[in-house]
């Protein structure tokens, strides 16, 4: 699948449209100077004590032992490391193929596909659909700022995956080819569950049983681009965020990269079901979210959105939104 997402996307770019910022796209590509809070980065752990934490959340145990082994002849011995990875970036978009993470570059050539709209449904709640792009983006990486360090995803920037491509994205019944439990969950005592899971996101982590809530933001289900309950742009944005992120892993687009059996190949673990507690947020764009709420200026899934989001959507240059995504990487630095 990932490789017939590259073909169409490679098709789409070469009918590039001239308008660099076109009337309905807006974008920018993130400063890593003053947009990226990388602050995000920790607790730093070896083994499972966390050395570092500069008042970051974090839930789940890190590798027991300081010293970890890695198969080989003859094996690997090193120390265990724990630390948030910026490696992925999502951009939430009104514009079909309007790249808000690249600058707010169009693609496309002309290519017909569902815009992105706010409307009122008939029993009077506002919904919204949004297209949505997931970019492989380790930053730390291509900056070189921790050179020969082995725990680092190293790959370009690029573009994994692209909603305008995707005919399940628009489609919420289609969508239950990829997730068919999600029939389950679309009932009044699972939705209330999520209350739950609202309250843990929001004081520390989401609540990794509940994987389908995605706490403040309602459910992860379906897997498309529709919000039935409208609440605001950094909502809607935050929630299609979070789902593409669920989306990614049940393609196997996106691995686990925590736990025992990341740690000496981070790429090895495949997870259909995504650990939420795997991964925070930070707006990078319209407004960065630089400043420091309790110590923190990104969020874990399902952290409410009114601790951090007002102000942050505005009208024209405000309405599209992009994420830098922060994840656990667990690993063990060999010593040869």
């Amino acid at each position: 699948m990932r490789s017939f997402v590259f073909l169409l996307f490679a098709l789409a770019t070469l009918a590039v449209t001239p308008r660099a910022h076109a009337a309905g796209c807006q974008g920018a590509f993130p400063n890593p100077i003053t947009d990226i809070c990388w602050s995000c980065l920790f607790p730093f752990s070896i083994g499972s004590v966390a050395l570092v934490t500069l008042a970051q959340d974090e839930m789940y145990s890190n590798f027991g032992s300081p010293i970890c082994v890695c198969p080989g002849y003859p094996p690997k011995i090193g120390v265990a490391i724990g630390f948030w990875e910026p490696a992925r970036m999502v951009d939430v978009t009104r514009t079909p193929f309007c790249l808000a993470g690249l600058g707010g570059i169009e693609i496309g050539g002309g290519m017909t596909r569902p815009k992105g709209d706010v409307g009122r449904a008939e029993n009077t709640l506002r919904n919204s659909f949004y297209q949505a792009h997931w970019y492989v983006n380790p930053i730390l990486h291509w900056l070189e700022a921790i050179l020969e360090f082995p725990c680092l995803e190293k790959a370009p920037l690029d573009i994994a995956y692209l909603t305008e491509v995707d005919p399940l994205w628009n489609d919420d019944e289609l969508s239950s080819i990829l997730s068919p439990e999600a029939i389950l969950f679309a009932n009044p005592v699972s939705t209330a569950v999520c209350g739950a899971d609202c309250v843990a996101a929001t004081i520390s982590m989401p609540l990794a049983p509940l994987f389908w809530c995605a706490g403040c933001q309602g459910s992860l289900y379906p897997f498309t681009g529709h919000v039935a309950q409208h609440q605001g742009g950094v909502m809607a944005s935050t929630l299609i965020a979070e789902r593409l992120a669920a989306k990614m892993h049940r393609m196997f687009v996106t691995r686990a990269t925590y736990g025992p059996a990341a740690m000496c190949d981070p790429h090895s673990w495949p997870e259909p079901i995504m650990n939420r507690q795997q991964y925070k947020f930070e707006m990078v764009y319209p407004i960065p979210q630089t400043a420091k709420i309790a110590g923190q200026c990104c969020q874990p899934i399902g952290r409410t959105n009114v601790l951090w989001g007002a102000g942050r959507e505005f009208p024209y240059k405000g309405e599209d939104f992009v994420y830098q995504i922060f994840r656990k990487n667990n690993c063990c630095v060999t010593f040869y």
